[in-house]
């Protein structure tokens, strides 16, 4: 579906659910009890993107739609890499998405019950200690034509398997020296299935139960008990776990527990956006953007401060579907629902981002008038502001050509435009710098055009934004690109090589008065311009806004096919 496909036809036309469709199915056959319950399990060891967002509104929102819950789960079992400031993240962005959640859970809450059922798995013959290295665990594993070699430590006997685990459990054994692994099959062709680890020693303080463990469960032996521990019916994962999904069902039907479905759900990828946590920490480590929630990254902190709105996200992750087949989403389609979204929302005010001086002759020096302006075309219910006219005003200088293109119909030496709320006015000349530059251009209006129409009905083809000189705030606007220039989708190559170097410019602008002590996300349509919203770095002295996203320039699409 292109994503200039309007609004009204995407809702007529919403692709197809197959999770939606199992489920339906599960409450008809009475499964689960006509129970519909999904979690959200995030890692805390990096902030959510924009990939998130698709689990997110997919698990939240199935829940709601068949009147069951979603738990908000941290899969926090890897205490070298897991973070407080990750998990209030966390808890910030599903929020700001529009969603709660009916619990707050965590892997480490079920440490205890976990390694409960790992001596019950150990005592079954199922589990055993085992002495190889990670490097010797991944040779024995073997390849996909050759079956793996059994552990020599497999048959250890029950006893000295539950000795062994004890004083792993006791700290006896430095990190690394000794693992528990699940005995199933070395031979089979997952190889999640070939004696996967379940526990690791790890000497290292956890973000919630500090030191009160050395031994860490591996994620693939936790995710279907802890999923089984909160009564998941549906447990709703993207594709790279369809592997592992013959591990999920062994270990709960193993130990005899509430055994959830897991089902698979392809990833969102986006082009020229990289969504890794290790990379996007590699990013904000190296100090290439200036944290988690700059603007260019595809956090959705990063979203959230470019100006960007948890309703056009929604409606994007909404409308892209769900399939079992991993694809790649075009980024310009993301941008489609956030200027419908913005378009009914964004309040409208004039600014320039390149300030050309003009100068209107003829007009009164010592007058000032207040104009009338629409705050929002598509909602009446915003009223109308008013805006400062003199007789110096700024106008764009790509408004301004002293030898105009054809095609070109805006400001030039003996042509007339119309100002916006203002007056028609018609260029009578300019004044140049020693270097041969327009500095400023003369003007006079007509008094009869007050308000953009001619009495005489004489036609314009331009209409120009402005800002009164003397009224105008100065501000830092920021402009931003995609972080990437290309699409990042292997590693066989550097994967930084394809940043963009022209991601960020920074431009001194002159804004109408109206957005004077602005709040932070404060979002506004700049006439003609695009999406701009109010940043944090804001002061008293100086607003900073963020551009959320371009509107459509006819002239510079049609300049660039002619140059």
């Amino acid at each position: 579906m292109s994503s200039e496909t309007p609004v009204a036809e995407r809702e007529t036309a919403r692709p197809s659910h197959f999770i939606r469709e199992i489920i339906v199915n599960d409450i008809q056959n009475g499964k689960n009890g006509g129970r519909v319950h999904t979690r959200f399990p995030p890692e805390p060891n990096g902030y959510l993107h924009i990939g998130h967002a698709k689990s997110i509104c997919l698990n939240f929102g199935l829940a709601k739609e068949f009147g069951g819950k979603c738990n908000l789960r941290f899969d926090d079992t890897n205490p070298t890499k897991e973070e407080t400031e990750y998990v209030d993240s966390i808890m910030e962005d599903v929020r700001w998405l529009g969603f709660d959640w009916d619990g707050v859970y965590y892997a480490s809450d079920y440490f205890g019950q976990l390694h409960e059922w790992a001596v019950q798995l150990i005592k079954a013959g199922k589990a055993y200690v085992c002495d190889l290295t990670g490097d010797e665990v991944r040779a024995y594993r073997g390849t996909p034509q050759e079956p793996g070699k059994e552990s020599p430590y497999r048959n250890r006997s029950v006893e000295e398997n539950l000795d062994l685990f004890t004083r792993m459990r006791n700290g006896e054994f430095p990190d690394g020296a000794k693992t528990l692994r699940t005995k199933i099959d070395m031979a089979s062709p997952n190889f999640n299935m070939r004696d996967p680890v379940m526990y690791r020693i790890l000497h290292a303080d956890h973000h919630r139960t500090g030191g009160a463990w050395c031994i860490y469960p591996m994620y693939d032996y936790t995710h279907g008990e802890s999923d089984s521990i909160e009564g998941i019916t549906h447990s709703i994962c993207t594709l790279e776990f369809e592997d592992h999904r013959p591990l999920y069902d062994w270990y709960v039907q193993a130990l005899g527990i509430h055994a959830p479905q897991q089902i698979e759900f392809d990833r969102l990828n986006l082009t020229n956006t990289v969504l890794s946590k290790r990379k996007l920490l590699q990013l904000v480590q190296k100090k290439i953007v200036s944290g988690w929630d700059d603007p260019r990254m595809p956090t959705i902190c990063g979203f959230r401060r470019r100006g960007y709105t948890p309703e056009a996200i929604r409606e994007f992750c909404a409308n892209i579907g769900v399939s079992k087949t991993n694809g790649i989403i075009e980024f310009p389609m993301l941008e489609y629902y956030l200027r419908a979204d913005l378009n009914k929302r964004a309040a409208r005010v004039m600014a320039v981002l390149d300030p050309l001086k003009l100068v209107i002759d003829n007009y009164p020096g010592d007058l000032v008038e207040e104009m009338e302006a629409v705050n929002n075309p598509e909602d009446e219910a915003a009223g109308v502001r008013t805006v400062p006219f003199s007789k110096v005003l700024y106008i764009e200088r790509d408004d301004f050509r002293e030898d105009p293109p054809k095609q070109f119909f805006r400001l030039s030496p003996g042509r007339e435009v119309r100002l916006r709320y203002g007056y028609f006015v018609k260029c009578t000349g300019v004044v140049k710098n020693d270097a041969g530059e327009v500095i400023e251009v003369h003007c006079t209006y007509d008094p009869a055009s007050r308000g953009g129409n001619s009495p005489d009905g004489r036609k314009v083809k331009s209409t120009m934004h402005w800002v009164s000189a003397a009224h105008a705030l100065d501000a830092e606007v920021r402009l931003y690109e995609n972080l990437f220039t290309d699409t990042e989708d292997d590693d066989s190559r550097d994967w930084l090589e394809t940043l963009n170097p022209n991601s960020l410019a920074v431009t001194a602008a002159k804004i109408e008065p109206s957005v004077r002590g602005a709040a932070p996300l404060t979002k506004y349509q700049f006439e003609r311009l695009g999406y701009f919203c109010a940043d944090k770095d804001s002061t008293a002295g100086k607003m900073v806004f963020n551009r959320t996203a371009q509107l459509r320039d006819t002239w510079a699409k049609i300049e660039k096919k002619t140059r």
